[in-house]
This record gives structure tokens, C-alpha cells and sequence, in this order.
């Protein structure tokens, strides 16, 4: 799986310092007042799908762990339910870059302290430049500092790292090392301002191809990652010695030995490498290094691993195969903190047969494999591995050994022995993040067992969404890098992508609207066809026949009853058919590379849109006709959709910030459009279940209207929109595909470029088929709970909730209602749902937390707002009709 994914979008983009406004990003600007209604938003289950290049430990509070993904923001470990809880959710449409974290740093003296560089690209697909981020309440909340350069969470190198750092001895100092030749830089305020430091020799000097003109693959790498020897300093004072990695093969490593004041080439040390990781072991004096010849993430050919001895400055090779040998270079390296003579590697880009682990328990002088061959093409495994969390994770592959599935991965550049427990390991892949709690059966020589640790970290980047109206298959999703998948029940990881064929990336699907078991999906694949039917609801599929000279999935349309479809392919022009594609025929009247759409009631109208123009076709795709519309956006940043169940209504969203650029409707199958007064900017629409007591579907679009950007829904047919997200429910860049549910009002399905697909329901846990399980009248037997305020600010504050069955029998559902005292707000909530009528709270577990066991318990986390001084906490909480105790 590559994952250089990229955004061809226009943005007008504003700069400057933000507040920090729990729990997002705010500015400080007025807009006109807007209808908003509260909404619960989810994640469509997908777990994973996308590169974990960074897991960050806390080195003196147990349980505190973070995790950066390349775009799809920064999460938080939540230990009570093994699950990770998004922290950058709160990122607006114009800053949709800042969803890219390139390093994350957690403070060891101040835990509630947390630090992560954002940016997404150091070239021009990014006009957003970089900033560090911190904050005080462990991600809940953040402010900002923009930096004078990009940084780039997607570019080459990124599992690098980490490129940010805390002095562990005086916290207020902080190092962040930057891409493009822009040298170190330090903080010497908590991240509140940064400067260069102009006494770091050695910008860096790699780039992965200098002849790209793109500027993605040919930007300087820079600084990589910066170490500290937290023996050299005492608390409250600069550490003296900090180690520096930087992206030049000959000059890979320096050091300087009085506070950064002054710095030198580290002697000695090998050339013709780049040091992804450099692992500082302060008890036993050494300091760890990881080998590529290549910056990464998945294109490492030779690497080594070496040891530096601190107070001799002694090199020893320490890899644990020879340089011959490999074909792969190494990233992932940990310490075990327990036992500092304990440590652990990647051979991060080893695809094939798989990715490696290599393990140590004496310094590195003797290593021992994860997986050996016992005969070739024999394994033998000292781990097991139990995906039935993500049984996708098998990719459908049936492989001859040596290759087995699942593997163990690929882009292997994060792994981490839990400082505060040596059983517990986790390291990320291009796909998921897979952990151990009994990792040191390793060296006993037991198996250790592997499973996904991913759950609720959700990185996919979605191109395309339906909803058919019946059928088992509640949505459809088109993925980068993963295909996409059927959704039967929202609340569970599909078993399988799409497969027969697997695309790396779906870029476009479509079902007939009168027989929803007919579907079709094309994509990009390497070699094989590029399109894909179903005739059973999406459950099988079977490749169709490309036309020649395809070359990518493009966009395709199903007609209204499934007899035939268009097809507008990469590479070639637009094609029509009868049937499953067994055979195409060009279509005349509209050029390559135009969408296409179907008319919702009429099988033989479909609808094109390139470059201004709109086109119809009356006889089934074989001849366009451009349509006389006129004022429509000039560019191809356009979605349009007709409308289900009238024939030739037809919505169109998009332009750009130099043109036209909106929302139009037609009423005559695209013959003329009118555009919407009261809608700025939009880019997407979507249909969904009406309103009760509305004759017309409810709109959904992605949008700026009032002045605001938001999702917005509007059920009289775009007269009034109602905002209904939040400024803490953003995900950055929403303009690839929305829709909404034809079978529950008020649902919505929006695709995000990073964080999955997210949707919401009004103001409950999931309302109708498919979502949030509505808990019985009331759990039965004893409850305690217990209500802590872990964080507290000037107009908000943070809390855990645990809610204990302390009776005899288990509940399946439950509902927890307690009032506040002081005008307090909830304005998040993680691993659940709630609703607020003044001052009751009313909390609904989530769809995957209703069960809970007698003697067991369920924690949940939210963020509010209050008014004045006082945060009393709730005197009384009620199970139901049940009170319950307070711990």
C-alpha cells in the first residue's frame, strides 16, 4: 500500500495565532447567526487503514500514549477501554492540512502537557504553513503557533523521527527539527514561541529524488529527530547533552554537551546512511541507532543497526543481520525502560515475505527473530496473531509460503515497549497498529500473542459514499490505499474490503436506485481491470472488461434500474454499456474525463459535468448533448447528484475561490440551473430520508453559507440550513462525497480525507436501524459511579466517568442521568452518546459498551463549558430508575 495521498484542491487559507477554545480550534471571529441543531457523531467502524508512522509513551505516568498518523490527525490512549480517542478533530475546512502530524511529543515532568507539528506537505499541494500545537489537558484542548515554514506529516520520511522533543529536566525547552533546509529549532516558552537555532551546523542534505518537479519527492528531509541524555541534567535545568538526526548521509548524527549552545559531527560514526531513529539508553550509557539507506517509509533497501557508548564514544555494529544481507532498511527501535539492556527493531520496509522484529536482551550483541525459517519456504513463528477485531487485515489473501496471512506488516517505523510494563509492545504498519501484552514470553521461548490495537483510531481517506435505499448494506464507501467496504451494521468492522477485484484506491460507485442489489465500483490497480459489479448488494463481486487504454477508475454511473452504466475511465474517454462490461462502446458528444452521474427514475438519462459544461445523454449513454447552462464553476472541482424519485432534479456543488463557486439546482435534467443566494461556498450534496412531515428529501452539503463552514442539512429544499456540526467536529477537508441515509431521518454519511467515514445523528446515540444501541427501560441491580475532573480552565473543563455494575446479572444497554448545578454544557463525548435538556445530562452507551458483566465497569470522557467559577460535580446519578452510588 503506497500512501502518498494527496489533495487537488484550491483553498484561500488564513495564517495567524489561534486561541485555544475547548475543545477546538477556534478563531476569533464573528459570523451571522446560524440554525444549528446537536448532532452524534461516530465513525462508520473501519479500525485503521492507514500508516501509524509514531507511538509516544509517557515516560512517568503509566498508561499515557499517543499515537500520529500522516493525515488523519493524533490520538490518545484510553487504557480503561483499550481504545484511542481522536485529538484533532477540532482542524477547519481552511487549516485542513494541520490533519497531518509529523511528530508528537508528550511532556515527562507536566503529563497533561502534549506537543504535536503539524502540516501535511512541505511543497504547494499544502498553502497551509506548519505550527505546533500544544496543549495543557492532554489533547482535549489546543492553542497554536504558527511557524514560519511547512512541515510535512505525508511527505517522504515521516516515520522518522520524533522530530519534536521535551527537556525532560526543564520542560519548558523544547526542539523541533524541520524539513526543507530550514535547520533546528527551540522553544524555550512551552512552544509558545519558536527561533532557529543558528549554531546547528547541518541543515540536512537528502532528498528521495532530486529530478522531481513536483517538489514532494525532492524536498530536503532535514532534521529528523532529537534525543536527550536525561543524565546530564538535574530538574529544572537544561539537560547539557542532546543528540540530533539529521537527513545527510555522510553527517547523520550530532551532539551538543552544553545545553545546545554549541554542537559537533559525532566521530566515528558510518556513512552512506541516514539514521532514522536515534534511542538513548541513560542507565547503561549507549545510545541506540536505526539504519536506512533511504529516508522511508516503504523504500529502505540496506540498513544497520549501530551503538554508540556515550562516555567513550566506542561504535559498535550491533545489527542483527549482515549488511548483505538485508533488503530492507531499519526504523522501529525501543528500549525496554524495565530492563534498559532489552531492545527491540524493525526491518520497517520489508514487504515480502514480511516485515521483521528483531529482540535483544543483552545490549544488541545477540538478536532473535520475530518469524524464522525452520525449511524453506517454512516458518516458524514466536507470536500468534488474532485479527477477528479486523478480520479485513488478511487482505483476502490465500499466499504460498513463506508469505502468510495476516502478515505482520509493512512501513513497520513506529514500535514502542510500554516504559512502565515490559509485556506490552505495540507498533504501527501501513494499515493498523498491532500490540502485545505478553511480550516476554518472547525471550522465554513461549508465542506471544499479536492482535490489533487500533480500535477507534480510524485513518482512511474516502473518495466516494452511497446509501441504498434497501438492502442488507446500510452504506457503501470508496478508500484510498484500502478499496473500501459494504457496511451491514455501522457499528462493526466489515469482514473484507471490496475483493474479485481488490483496488489499492475505489475512486468512484454507484447502485441502481429501483434494484439496489445491482452495484458497480472502479479503481486504480496496478495491473487487472479497473471495474466491478455486485448483483447481490454489494455481498460478491466479479470484474468486468476494461476498454483499452484505461488507465485508472475515474467515475462511473449506474443507470436507475441496473441495466447498463457509463463509465468515464482514466486514460481513455467516456464508454457505455448494456449489461456488465463485457463490452464498451465510446460515448459521443462529451470529452474524457468528464463525472457522470444517473438519473435517479429514468434508465437511459445519465448526466456529465467538464470544465463549465453539462451534458445529458437521453439514449443511455451513447450520445451527449452539452447542455445551454450557464454560470456554472469553470473548473472540474464539482459534484453533482440528481435527486431519487423525480426524474431530471439535479444538484451541483463546487467551484473555486476565483470563480463561480456554490450550490445550483435544476428542475429540468440540467437544461438550465439556478443558483442558491444563500449558500457561498459548496462541495458537496447528498440526499436523505425526509423530514417528518416534508414532501422533499433532506439536502446535505459540505459548505460555507453564513459565512461559516460546516455540514449542513436542509429539509425545504435549500430555503434554511441548519449547521450541524460543531467547531469540535471539523476533519479538516470534507469535500470529496456526502450523503445522507435514505432509510433514518437525519443521518448523515461525510467523507473525510484522513479520519474515515464519520457520521452523525441527531441528537442521540444512533436513532434507527444500523447505529447506536438504544439501552433497554433500565438495567436492573446496584450501580456506582464515579465522576472525576481530571482538567479545568477558564470557560471549560474535562472529565471521566465510570459507571460500575456492582449487581448480580449483566446489562445490556444502560443509560446514566445525572444535572448539573452550575449552568455547565457538555460539548464532547467519547465512548458514548448523550443528550442535554437544560441542565440533565442523559448518556447512552455506545453500540459496542451496552454489555456490561456483573463486577465489571465502563468508562466514559467528555469536555464542557461552564459560565462562572464554579464546576460543582454532580451530587446524584440515576441507572434508569435506579440511583446509584457515589464512589
Amino acid at each position: 500500500m503506497r500512501r502518498t495521498r494527496i489533495l487537488v484542491a484550491a483553498f484561500s487559507l488564513a495564517a495567524g495565532l489561534l486561541a485555544g477554545t475547548p475543545p477546538a480550534l477556534a478563531t476569533a471571529t464573528s459570523a451571522p447567526p446560524l440554525a444549528a441543531d446537536t448532532y452524534t457523531w461516530k465513525n462508520a467502524r473501519i479500525d485503521g487503514g492507514g500508516f501509524v508512522p509514531g507511538i509516544v509513551f509517557n515516560r512517568t505516568e503509566k498508561n499515557l500514549a499517543y499515537a500520529r498518523t500522516d493525515i488523519g490527525g493524533a490520538y490518545r490512549w484510553q487504557q480503561s477501554t483499550k481504545t484511542w480517542t481522536p485529538l484533532l478533530d477540532s482542524v477547519g475546512w481552511n487549516e485542513w492540512g494541520h490533519t497531518g502530524v509529523v511528530s508528537l511529543a508528550s511532556d515527562p515532568v507536566q503529563p497533561d502537557k502534549v506537543y504535536a507539528a503539524v502540516g501535511t506537505y512541505t511543497n504547494s499541494w499544502d498553502p497551509t504553513g506548519g505550527a505546533v500545537l500544544r496543549s495543557a489537558d492532554r489533547g482535549a484542548s489546543w492553542q497554536k503557533t504558527d511557524l514560519p515554514f511547512k512541515l510535512g506529516g505525508n511527505m517522504p520520511g515521516r516515520g522518522m523521527g520524533e522530530r519534536l522533543a521535551v527537556d525532560p529536566n526543564r520542560n519548558s525547552v523544547l526542539y523541533l527539527g524541520a524539513p526543507s533546509g530550514k535547520g533546528l529549532w527551540r522553544s524555550t516558552d512551552s512552544g509558545v514561541t519558536w527561533s532557529q537555532v543558528t549554531s546547528f551546523p547541518n541543515p540536512g542534505n537528502y532528498r528521495q529524488d532530486p529530478s522531481d518537479t513536483s517538489g514532494y519527492a525532492s524536498d530536503n528531509q532535514g532534521i529528523v529527530w532529537v534525543t536527550f541524555d536525561e543524565s546530564t541534567g538535574t530538574s529544572g535545568n537544561a539537560t547539557k547533552t542532546l543528540y540530533v538526526g539529521v537527513a545527510d548521509k555522510d553527517n547523520a548524527v550530532y551532539r551538543s554537551t552544553d545545553a545546545g549552545a554549541t554542537w559537533t559531527r559525532l566521530a566515528g560514526q558510518p556513512t552512506g546512511y541516514l539514521a532514522h531513529k536515534g534511542v538513548l539508553d541513560a542507565v547503561n550509557g549507549y545510545l541506540y541507532l536505526a539504519y536506512s539507506d533511504t529516508g522511508g517509509p516503504y523504500d529502505g533497501g540496506k540498513g544497520r543497526l549501530l551503538r554508540y557508548a556515550t562516555a567513550t564514544g566506542t561504535w559498535t555494529d550491533i545489527s542483527p543481520v549482515a549488511e548483505a544481507d538485508t533488503y530492507y532498511g531499519f526504523s522501529g527501535l525501543s528500549v525496554d525502560r524495565q530492563h534498559p539492556s532489552t531492545l527491540m527493531a524493525t526491518a520497517y520496509s520489508s514487504w515480502w515475505p514480511d516485515t521483521q522484529l528483531f529482540r535483544s536482551t543483552d545490549s544488541g550483541a545477540t538478536w532473535t527473530k520475530a518469524w524464522d525459517y525452520t525449511s524453506y519456504p517454512n516458518r516458524a513463528n514466536r507470536y500468534t496473531m488474532d485479527v477477528s477485531s479486523s478480520p479485513w487485515l488478511t487482505f483476502g489473501a490465500n499466499p504460498s509460503p513463506p508469505e502468510q496471512t495476516p502478515k505482520l506488516g509493512w512501513m513497520t517505523e513506529a514500535l514502542e515497549i510500554d516504559p512502565f510494563d515490559s509485556a506490552r509492545m505495540m507498533f504501527g504498519t501501513g494499515a493498523t497498529v498491532y500490540g502485545t501484552e505478553d511480550l516476554t514470553k518472547w525471550d522465554s521461548g513461549g508465542q506471544f500473542g499479536l492482535k490489533p490495537m487500533v480500535r477507534g483510531l480510524e485513518e482512511t481517506a474516502v473518495n466516494d459514499l452511497a446509501a441504498p435505499p434497501s438492502g442488507g448494506a446500510r452504506l457503501f464507501s470508496a478508500l484510498g490505499d484500502i478499496g473500501g467496504f459494504r457496511h451491514t451494521d455501522l457499528t462493526s468492522v466489515p469482514s473484507m474490503m471490496y475483493t474479485s477485484p481488490a483496488f489499492t484506491s475505489t475512486t468512484s460507485l454507484d447502485f441502481a436506485e429501483s434494484n439496489p442489489d445491482t452495484v458497480v465500483r472502479v479503481g486504480d490497480l496496478d495491473s487487472g481491470p479497473h471495474i466491478a459489479f455486485s448483483t447481490d448488494n454489494g455481498a460478491n463481486w466479479f470484474a468486468g472488461q476494461d476498454p483499452s487504454g484505461v488507465s485508472g477508475g475515474g467515475t462511473v454511473a449506474a443507470a436507475a434500474d441496473g441495466s447498463r452504466f457509463v463509465w468515464s475511465p482514466a486514460g481513455t474517454g467516456v464508454r457505455h454499456t448494456t449489461g456488465f462490461g463485457t463490452s464498451w462502446a465510446q460515448s459521443a458528444g462529451i470529452p474524457a474525463g468528464a463525472i457522470v452521474e444517473s438519473d435517479r427514475v429514468d434508465a437511459k438519462t445519465f448526466y456529465g459535468f467538464k470544465s463549465g459544461k453539462f451534458y445529458v445523454s437521453t439514449d443511455g449513454g451513447a450520445t451527449f448533448t452539452a447542455s445551454s447552462a450557464t454560470g456554472l464553476p469553470s473548473g472540474d472541482s464539482v459534484r453533482f447528484k440528481a435527486l431519487p424519485g423525480a426524474k431530471g432534479d439535479v444538484w451541483l456543488a463546487g467551484g473555486a475561490a476565483d470563480g463561480a463557486y456554490g450550490l445550483w439546482h435544476s428542475t429540468d435534467g440540467g437544461a438550465s440551473f439556478t443558483r442558491l443566494a444563500n449558500v457561498e461556498q459548496a462541495d458537496t450534496v447528498g440526499f436523505g430520508k425526509a423530514a417528518p412531515g416534508a414532501s422533499y428529501q433532506t439536502l446535505y452539503t459540505s459548505a460555507k453559507i453564513g459565512g461559516v463552514r460546516g455540514i449542513f442539512r436542509s429539509t425545504d429544499k435549500g430555503a434554511s440550513w441548519t449547521r450541524i456540526n460543531d467547531d469540535a467536529h471539523q476533519w479538516g477537508w470534507t469535500g470529496a462525497a456526502i450523503t445522507g441515509d435514505p432509510r433514518v431521518y437525519g443521518r448523515v454519511y461525510v467523507s473525510t480525507n484522513g479520519r474515515g467515514v464519520v457520521y452523525g445523528d441527531v441528537g442521540d446515540t444512533g436513532g434507527g436501524e444500523g447505529g447506536g444501541t438504544d439501552p433497554a427501560p433500565g438495567p436492573t441491580g446496584a450501580c456506582t459511579v464515579s465522576y472525576k475532573i481530571t482538567n479545568q480552565w477558564a470557560d471549560g473543563f474535562q472529565a471521566d466517568v465510570t459507571l460500575a455494575n456492582t449487581g448480580s446479572s449483566a446489562w445490556n444497554g444502560w443509560s446514566l442521568a445525572w444535572s448539573f448545578a452550575d449552568g455547565q454544557k457538555v460539548t464532547q463525548m467519547w465512548n458514548a452518546g448523550y443528550t442535554q435538556s437544560g441542565a440533565t445530562v442523559t448518556v447512552r452507551n455506545a453500540g459496542w459498551n451496552g454489555t456490561v458483566a456483573a463486577g465489571s465497569s465502563v468508562a466514559f470522557g467528555l469536555t464542557g463549558s461552564r459560565s462562572g467559577t464554579a464546576n460543582t460535580t454532580p451530587a446524584s446519578f440515576k441507572l434508569g430508575d435506579r440511583t446509584c452510588t457515589v464512589a
